[in-house]
């Protein structure tokens, strides 16, 4: 399989009110907020800020999917490869999603987006 993009990268904020509202003034559109994490979009490109108290993942970058049954069978391929993962695990909006770390301990994530986020209320 060839991955087709990198879809976001995502960074570590001590205030996120305060980092939401600095991307959104650089032109960004928020897409999603909850207290420990946001995700902004500028065009089909992500910024993800997490909160002190996101514990998922760390700082990363994140391949998008937009069929499940790819980030499944990538799951499986990586895993008897021997590559560090995490389970899958749903996500709050929707999409579904597993970390991984490279040989040199850098998180990287594959994404299922299933459809164009809406923008946040």
């Amino acid at each position: 399989m060839n991955l087709k993009r990198i879809g976001h990268v995502a960074i570590c904020v001590a205030d996120l009110d305060r980092a939401a509202a600095f991307y959104q003034n650089l032109g960004m559109q928020l897409v999603w907020k909850d207290p420990d994490w946001a995700y902004l979009k500028a065009g089909e490109d992500g910024l993800a800020l997490l909160g002190q108290s996101y514990k998922q993942a760390g700082p990363h970058f994140g391949f998008i999917f937009h069929d499940r049954a790819e980030v499944d069978a990538e799951f499986e391929r990586l895993k008897a490869e021997g590559v560090y993962l995490t389970d899958i695990h749903e996500h709050r909006d929707g999409t579904a999603s597993f970390y991984g770390r490279d040989p040199d301990g850098n998180w990287f994530e594959y994404l299922y987006e299933p459809v164009a986020v809406g923008a946040a209320n």
